[in-house]
């Protein structure tokens, strides 16, 4: 069966917990990095690409500046817009504001972003996110295990218009957010959540950075480039843990227009074609590890509890239940398509790769 989620889910190749990470062999480069101030070595990586969300950018940069551990810096990255940068120069004068050096996408200003840090860790939170004080000293806390190369907080969807009463909480990465099936204490895990994840800067280097062919472009509603680095680093080092740490939250912003069908449709299909295009990348095995639990166990007991709420007197119940099949069968058949079409890369893996060590 053809899987569905892009974020985190339990590692089945892997122990859970962090005691096998931290005993696991550890990468020479990586040694010397064991840090009781983690987040004072941890840079901050914010990319925007747009004006529209000038009030939500703002909003993720004052809480990226009240943590109550401080990072080392705050980064900016701007994604080919020229007026959003001369703007936010003006406005934040105090940020590293840099302009994205890869094509135009999110992969492209995240590699952007590393290269310019000058932090051991680099944590990335959405341009229309909020995070919480203790976000950072939380997410950066597993780097105390030598061997964690990524880390991955939880983001709580915080709907504009409430959530639909049809919408399944096992969905919520269609949203950009955290879901039902994730684990619910720190786990290792093979990625994290886009939203609000970290990683050991030197491991995103040897990896060659974010594919600039997977993954948000603008608007398009893709994904994936988190779960495709991953697994390479995973396959240059076997031993390396990624973390998944709840207590690190923040809050994502879903608009209106994120809340309807049309989009939770057409988010789904696409999400099946990342799928495609990693498994092009990467292999099947590796691109659809995670998700066959969530297709086999999660999904399955969200319909039954669909079900059940609409045979108890709550007919949002059923539609939820629906909703789950429609989410399944749109990521089954976008999977479908993306094979078909062969799902080649158009270029070459680690589009950025920066020079500075």
């Amino acid at each position: 069966m053809i899987a569905v989620n892009d974020a985190c889910d339990t590692d089945a190749g892997a122990t859970a917990g962090l005691r096998n990470v931290a005993a696991a062999p550890v990468p020479s480069r990586w040694r010397g990095m064991h840090e009781t101030t983690w987040a004072s070595r941890t840079s901050i990586v914010i990319c925007a690409y747009t004006e529209l969300r000038w009030a939500d950018i703002g909003r993720a940069i004052e809480s990226a500046r009240t943590q109550t551990a401080p990072p080392l810096e705050l980064i900016l990255v701007i994604d080919h817009n020229e007026a959003l940068a001369r703007r936010a120069r003006a406005a934040w004068p105090d940020i590293t504001i840099v302009d994205s050096s890869g094509p135009r996408g999110l992969s492209g200003a995240r590699n952007t972003g590393v290269e310019a840090a000058a932090g051991e860790i680099v944590a990335f939170l959405d341009d229309d996110a909020t995070a919480a004080p203790e976000w950072l000293a939380e997410l950066v806390s597993p780097y105390d295990h030598a061997a964690v190369v990524a880390t991955g907080g939880y983001a709580e969807a915080a709907w504009d218009a409430g959530r639909p009463g049809w919408f399944p909480p096992e969905f919520d990465w269609v949203v950009g957010c955290s879901y039902v099936g994730l684990p619910r204490g720190r786990a290792r895990v093979r990625n994290p959540i886009g939203s609000t994840m970290s990683f050991r800067r030197a491991a995103v280097l040897e990896a060659g950075g974010f594919h600039a062919d997977v993954g948000r472009v603008g608007t398009q509603p893709t994904g994936g480039e988190e779960t495709e680095l991953c697994i390479r680093i995973r396959r240059l080092h076997p031993e390396a843990g990624v973390i998944h740490v709840p207590a690190a939250r923040i809050r994502h912003r879903v608009p209106a227009a994120r809340g309807t069908f049309a989009y939770f449709r057409s988010r789904c299909f696409q999400e099946g074609r990342s799928k495609a295009r990693i498994a092009a990348l990467e292999g099947a095995g590796a691109a659809l590890s995670s998700e066959r639990s969530y297709t086999t166990t999660t999904l399955p007991a969200a319909v039954a509890r669909g079900i059940l709420d609409a045979l108890r007197g709550r007919p949002e119940g059923l539609a939820r239940a629906a909703a789950v099949v429609v989410g399944l069968g749109m990521t089954t058949a976008g999977y479908v398509a993306g094979r078909v079409a062969g799902a080649s890369p158009r270029v070459s893996r680690g589009v950025t790769r920066a020079g500075r060590p």
